[in-house]
């Protein structure tokens, strides 16, 4: 994936021609007995997740990427942030990128909640002086001042979340990629999540969230992209995408 800094683009995020496929094994052997004696039977099978997307994502906009499980979404979201690469084809970003990927990703589990926010930080990009101003308002966001000298080990998957989304928001990145990781935590937390994406949002940066909460997309998005079995099946306004997305999963149902 490129990255390309102060670009005089409108887009964010463009994915131009773009194919992922993996490489799945069946019998593959787990001890070297068995890669002697069966070598001939690793078989190999090469399976596309997706295939020949092309994906404009301006800057401003908040979009979600929609589809059933196993559809694609979360692994194109994977190719923006560079966690994976393109089999052919290109994923380029314009302007600094935080994300939510996985709970937890990027904590090491014996630091405490404190460590862990100088470790996160960093790998986004601020220098120590920048997470020591920041500090007090992630802490604060978190809502985990109690627990933050703890090792993170011990935390709850909804405390896991807390942390991460409190690093994420605080780190004056231009695009945010979120994938479910909102569906984890109470009420209330989440609400406070939604209003700072509104936050982010309004200050015209760029979101994309995968999700299969359908009213928050109609809340928070104004574009969906509706992927399913490795290709782009709509692209277009929230409301208009979700209704013909729905439509189609009561079909298939019935």
């Amino acid at each position: 994936m490129k990255q390309v800094k102060n670009s005089m683009t409108d887009v964010a995020i463009r994915v131009k021609d773009m194919t992922k496929n993996f490489k799945l094994y069946s019998d593959k052997p787990s001890t070297l007995k068995e890669r002697l004696i069966f070598w001939k039977n690793n078989k190999k099978e090469i399976r596309t997740v997706l295939e020949n997307i092309n994906v404009d994502i301006k800057k401003g906009e908040t979009v979600a990427l929609i589809g059933t499980n196993g559809s694609g979404k979360s692994t194109l979201l994977k190719l923006m942030t560079k966690i994976i690469y393109p089999t052919r084809g290109t994923v380029t970003t314009y302007g600094k990128l935080t994300s939510l990927l996985e709970l937890g990703a990027g904590f090491h589990p014996d630091f405490t909640g404190r460590e862990n926010i100088y470790f996160n930080a960093s790998i986004f990009g601020l220098t120590r002086a920048e997470i020591d101003a920041r500090l007090d308002d992630i802490i604060a966001f978190s809502e985990l001042e109690e627990f933050i000298d703890n090792p993170v080990r011990t935390y709850s998957s909804g405390m896991y979340m807390r942390l991460a989304f409190s690093v994420a928001i605080n780190v004056d990145a231009e695009i945010l990629l979120i994938d479910e990781i909102l569906a984890v935590g109470d009420q209330h937390f989440q609400d406070k999540c939604f209003q700072k994406l509104r936050e982010f949002k309004d200050s015209n940066k760029t979101i994309v969230i995968v999700t299969h909460s359908l009213d928050s997309v109609k809340d928070l998005c104004n574009r969906a992209i509706w992927v399913q079995d490795g290709h782009l099946i709509m692209d277009g306004g929230a409301k208009e995408v979700i209704g013909a997305y729905m439509d189609e999963v009561r079909r298939v149902k019935a």
